[in-house]
């Protein structure tokens, strides 16, 4: 019998295994998906969550990115950073995922759901095709697809009550970001002593 992902595969649909990064905040690096191993220019723990800020050397439009992993929500906020000419009409990314923390390491599992915010305008849930063939393919169990599509509706429509404002969404929810923007500096190669923890 041929399983949901041989027929993705075969009419090549984009089915992959659920993305894991890594970031470690003893090295200060943050290790993506593929295993590339990239330097974090800046990382700062809070009760609600890991914020992160890095170039993206050699990317074709971003510069940056800077994130918030709030593990109570299941999701990794991005804002990013582009090149001149690469504008987006775009405020902030959203990943549905697993955080799990850890003193030295933090990581997360991607759940193919995301969202796309224009503050103050809308919100658009992304990548439910995808989301749908992980799950024929089993990619994703009952219990975390159920898990991911109950935090993306949560998500909107606790934005769209708030009037698509993401910040006043999340201090509903007691978390305050707080964003330092593009990092300009050059990443630091040597290892850092960990920020404190709450």
């Amino acid at each position: 019998m041929t399983t949901q992902r041989e027929i993705a595969e075969r009419l090549g649909l984009p089915v992959h295994p659920p993305k894991t990064e890594v970031f470690d905040l003893a090295e200060g690096t943050n290790t993506d998906p593929k295993g590339h191993v990239r330097t974090v220019s800046r990382f700062r723990r809070e009760p609600f969550g890991l914020y992160l800020a890095r170039p993206m050397p050699g990317h074709p439009e971003l510069a940056a990115l800077e994130s918030w992993l709030l593990p109570a929500l299941g999701l990794r906020v991005s804002r990013f950073h582009r090149h001149p000419g690469h504008e987006r009409d775009l405020d902030y990314y959203l990943d549905l995922v697993d955080v799990r923390t850890g003193e030295k390491q933090w990581r997360t599992v991607d759940h193919y759901l995301d969202l796309e915010v224009r503050q103050n305008r809308d919100a658009e849930l992304l990548d439910i095709d995808e989301f749908v063939l992980a799950v024929r393919a089993e990619l994703l169990d009952p219990e975390t697809a159920e898990r991911a599509m109950r935090r993306a509706c949560a998500a909107l429509e606790g934005l769209a009550r708030c009037g698509y404002d993401l910040p006043k969404w999340l201090r509903d929810n007691d978390i305050e970001l707080s964003w330092d923007g593009q990092p300009t500096q050059d990443p630091v190669l040597e290892p850092r002593p960990l920020p404190p923890s709450e």
